[in-house]
Protein backbone atom coordinates (compact mmCIF):
# COMPACT_ATOMS: atom_id res chain seq x y z
CA UNK A 1 0.00 0.00 0.00
CA UNK A 2 0.99 3.07 -0.95
CA UNK A 3 0.51 6.42 1.09
CA UNK A 4 0.67 9.95 -0.76
CA UNK A 5 2.28 12.79 1.49
CA UNK A 6 1.20 16.34 0.39
CA UNK A 7 3.94 19.32 0.42
CA UNK A 8 3.35 22.50 -0.60
CA UNK A 9 7.18 23.63 -1.66
CA UNK A 10 9.24 22.14 -4.43
CA UNK A 11 11.31 19.87 -2.37
CA UNK A 12 11.61 18.16 0.98
CA UNK A 13 14.49 17.20 2.86
CA UNK A 14 14.02 13.67 3.62
CA UNK A 15 14.25 14.03 7.37
CA UNK A 16 11.47 16.63 7.53
CA UNK A 17 9.29 14.30 5.00
CA UNK A 18 10.28 11.50 7.98
CA UNK A 19 8.59 13.67 10.88
CA UNK A 20 5.47 15.04 7.97
CA UNK A 21 4.86 11.29 7.68
CA UNK A 22 4.85 10.92 11.51
CA UNK A 23 7.21 7.77 11.28
CA UNK A 24 9.44 9.32 13.40
CA UNK A 25 9.27 12.00 15.67
CA UNK A 26 12.69 14.06 15.87
CA UNK A 27 15.72 14.64 14.24
CA UNK A 28 18.04 13.12 16.31
CA UNK A 29 15.92 9.76 16.28
CA UNK A 30 15.75 10.58 12.09
CA UNK A 31 19.81 10.31 12.02
CA UNK A 32 19.73 7.62 14.10
CA UNK A 33 17.53 5.70 11.95
CA UNK A 34 19.17 6.16 9.15
CA UNK A 35 22.86 5.45 10.32
CA UNK A 36 21.44 2.56 11.51
CA UNK A 37 18.81 1.22 8.73
CA UNK A 38 17.96 4.01 6.12
CA UNK A 39 15.34 4.30 3.99
CA UNK A 40 15.05 3.53 0.07
CA UNK A 41 14.34 6.41 -2.18
CA UNK A 42 12.99 5.88 -5.66
CA UNK A 43 14.62 2.09 -4.87
CA UNK A 44 18.10 3.46 -3.74
CA UNK A 45 19.68 3.09 -0.23
CA UNK A 46 19.14 6.88 1.29
CA UNK A 47 21.16 7.55 4.56
CA UNK A 48 21.23 11.57 4.13
CA UNK A 49 18.52 12.97 6.37
CA UNK A 50 19.28 16.16 3.88
CA UNK A 51 18.78 14.28 0.66
CA UNK A 52 15.68 16.49 -1.42
CA UNK A 53 12.69 14.71 -2.38
CA UNK A 54 10.40 16.03 -4.81
CA UNK A 55 6.75 15.24 -6.31
CA UNK A 56 6.65 12.09 -7.57
CA UNK A 57 9.68 10.68 -5.34
CA UNK A 58 8.84 7.57 -3.42
CA UNK A 59 10.33 6.53 0.02
CA UNK A 60 10.24 3.13 1.36
CA UNK A 61 10.75 2.29 5.07
CA UNK A 62 11.31 -1.08 6.34
CA UNK A 63 8.35 -2.67 8.46
CA UNK A 64 6.57 0.86 7.87
CA UNK A 65 5.65 1.22 4.08
CA UNK A 66 5.95 3.23 0.71
CA UNK A 67 5.06 6.58 1.15
CA UNK A 68 4.80 8.79 -2.26
CA UNK A 69 5.68 12.67 -2.07
CA UNK A 70 2.57 14.72 -3.79
CA UNK A 71 2.32 18.33 -4.66
CA UNK A 72 -0.47 20.22 -2.82
CA UNK A 73 -1.91 22.69 -4.51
Amino acid sequence: MKETIGITTDYIPLGQFLKLANILESGGMIKIFLQENGVYVNDELETRRGRKLYPGDAVYVEDVGTFVVEKEA
